[in-house]
């Protein structure tokens, strides 16, 4: 039978996957796409009965797709931690781990899934994923160093950061790409040592990015929020998400989002909920026609130009 696979080109996806893999070695069809292309199972061929894993994308951003699977005669094994829509499916081949808490991600749920056989690619995703807390926890418990807690969160930070940008022309590498140079590696820590190719331009290209984007102009600041706003270009695109967790890092009780110029009269918005209550950033999210993602990060991917100030009365209004 044909196996797909299905994920988010962030670090929890590609992280995710490469522990599937490791653990269940095949030859899949991959699909995956930007950070923000989430409406990824409708790439998935309907001719004949196929397994697909779905991993570190929103069911309710893929239920249409998902169903049509199952009615086809798919089965679907869905890992994720987005919130997944008011019910899921009820069918024989539908086979779900689902947890929206804000303290896990999906790297975590399969490494509960693999009874930590990879744990150290879990950590990398989870410091990815802007889970700090949680990362240094699992990298104490594991007696993990210093200087290798460091490594993987650099490390999970990075491959987060790659996987920005409207188009995969501003990426550094292909998801699939940066996957299969990765996987390579059971161990995360190995990767890092032997200092590869693809690790070092990311890397490179992480710190220069943020360079610039630490410079970005406030457009509000409130108490309780605070939007800054990039230009429409490469590494403004590739930094967004990344410099919106920088961000929260640094202004632990503020919501903070930031506004990528696009092409178009518009904006490409990432939402962080403060990191001492993280919770939100979905609800303020959808509240716009492209909005969506989980409650400590979310995202609009298409707000128009006058919206904007609606948008950032929203933010201070519901973080007040």
């Amino acid at each position: 039978m044909q196996i797909y696979d299905v994920f988010n080109g962030d670090a929890d996806g590609i992280c995710a996957l490469i522990q599937l893999r490791l653990a269940e070695p095949c030859d899949s069809t991959l699909i995956t796409g930007v950070k923000r292309d989430i409406t990824l199972a409708q790439q998935v061929p309907l001719g004949t009965p196929a397994h697909v894993n779905i991993l570190d994308i929103s069911l309710d951003k893929n239920r249409a797709a998902v169903d049509k699977l199952l009615a086809a005669g798919c089965s679907v094994f869905y890992v994720d931690h987005h919130f997944p829509g008011e019910t899921l499916p009820d069918a024989p081949g539908f086979t779900a781990l689902i947890d929206t808490q804000p303290t896990t991600c999906t790297s975590l749920l399969v490494d509960q899934y693999l009874a930590g056989r990879f744990h150290n690619w879990a950590i990398a995703a989870a410091f990815g994923d802007n889970l700090n807390a949680v990362g240094e926890a699992l990298a104490e418990k594991a007696g993990l160093s210093a200087e290798q807690t460091q490594a993987l969160k650099m490390l999970g930070v990075c491959i987060n950061y790659n996987g920005y940008g409207s188009e995969l022309e501003d990426l550094h590498f292909h998801p699939t790409d940066l996957y299969r140079e990765f996987v390579n590696f059971a161990d995360p820590l190995d990767l890092i040592a032997s200092e590869p190719a693809a690790w070092q331009h990311l890397r490179d290209g992480y710190e220069a990015d943020m360079a610039y984007g630490l410079t970005a102009p406030v457009l509000a600041e409130t108490g309780k929020s605070l939007v800054v706003k990039l230009p429409h270009e490469a590494w403004a695109r590739r930094v967004s998400g990344v410099l919106g967790n920088e961000l929260a890092n640094r202004h632990p009780d503020k919501a903070c989002a930031i506004v990528t110029e696009t092409a178009g009269d518009s904006y490409l918005v990432s939402i962080r909920a403060p990191l001492n209550n993280r919770t939100g950033a979905d609800e303020v999210a959808r509240r716009f026609p492209s909005g969506g993602g989980r409650k400590a990060a979310a995202g609009i991917n298409d707000l128009p130009a006058e919206h904007l100030e609606e948008f950032i009365g929203v933010m201070s209004e519901y973080w007040r």
